[in-house]
């Protein structure tokens, strides 16, 4: 099955609801990735951030158009771009922008990093490929104990060139694994456009497997919500692994500075593959003003909070 759509911010159905309906919970999680990532980036530069980091700045209706409608039982597995799906599965920004921070109160004590994360059902590594594999193999393992729970797992297009890749396929496929894989395509593999890098088809890597595969171009969490939605529900029905490849955009750079594409192309994707500014006429112009003010209360009073938190004790990690 194949859906291919596009779309340009414009005039949208105006929503109304109280307290919060759900077009109003869908802006404020992509707003808050947006604004934390935001963050990230602007401070960057001042030295109070360890290691690297990965923006996921134009791919926020992706987590949050699927990983909304997850139950706790549900396994999230991550990559280096991790951000955006730990806050829209529900993780602490405080305790996120601790992590960066390398502080005691970090989601792991400040020892994972950016790219490294776990909290409840939530895991990410940066290991390209690697990851693919691993959640497969948690889905098989919520399988045989029959928790009902399915695993979600995301990987970019520069993942594809990773062999291990499909033989998580095969075997998830062969087995039956209750996970959904969702490819998240935007098109550039650190500084490699996808047409120096993939040959072939996108969907076809799943089918080929016997894997039911979704195609979505598209920027729009109202669009991706519904189909993530369908996809979750088979492998609820016990129908196996799921597929969903999004055509999505990344504005900021791979990880820091490391951008080669030219400013007229990342201005042009923006203006017409901006998620936040796409939902953001379906809401009431004061509502939307007002969850503006309130994450950027958020975002600031948890970069603040991390930033006077203390550092881990190494004698405390000897004595354990």
């Amino acid at each position: 099955m194949s859906i291919k759509t596009t779309q340009a911010p414009g005039k949208a159905d105006h929503l109304e609801g109280a307290p919060e309906n759900q077009a109003e919970t869908w802006y404020r999680g992509m707003k808050r990735i947006r604004v934390f990532e935001e963050t990230v980036l602007e401070n960057f530069p001042r030295g109070i951030f360890f290691g690297t980091t990965h923006t996921y700045i134009g791919q926020e209706a992706n987590a949050v158009g699927i990983l909304s409608q997850l139950t706790p039982p549900d396994v999230v597995f991550s990559n280096h771009r991790c951000h955006g799906h730990f806050l829209a599965y529900g993780g602490s920004m405080h305790a996120l922008f601790a992590e960066l921070m390398g502080r005691a109160t970090g989601v792991c004590g400040g020892r994972g990093g950016s790219q490294h994360l776990h909290w409840r059902n939530f895991y990410s590594n940066g290991i390209q490929g690697g990851i693919v594999p691993t959640a497969t193999g948690m889905a098989l393992a919520e399988k045989f104990r029959q928790t009902g729970a399915a695993t979600v797992v995301f990987l970019g297009d520069g993942t594809l060139g990773e062999g291990v890749v499909y033989e998580a396929l095969n075997m998830a496929s062969l087995w039956q694994a209750p996970i959904l894989f969702v490819l998240e395509n935007n098109r550039i593999a650190q500084t490699t456009p996808i047409n120096l890098a993939v040959a072939g088809s996108l969907t076809g890597r799943f089918s080929a497997f016997n894997i039911p595969v979704i195609e979505l171009d598209s920027s729009d969490v109202q669009e991706i919500h519904p189909v993530a939605q369908t996809l979750l529900g088979e492998i609820r029905h016990g129908n196996g692994p799921q597929a969903l490849v999004l055509h999505t955009c990344r504005f900021g750079p791979h990880s820091k500075g490391d951008d080669t594409r030219r400013s007229e192309e990342l201005e042009q994707l923006r203006r017409t593959r901006d998620p936040v500014l796409i939902h953001a006429p379906r809401l009431d112009p004061e509502r939307r003003a007002a969850i503006d003010a309130e994450v950027a209360q958020e975002v600031a009073g948890a970069f603040t909070r991390a930033l006077a938190d203390p550092y881990p004790n190494p004698l405390d990690e000897a004595r354990t």
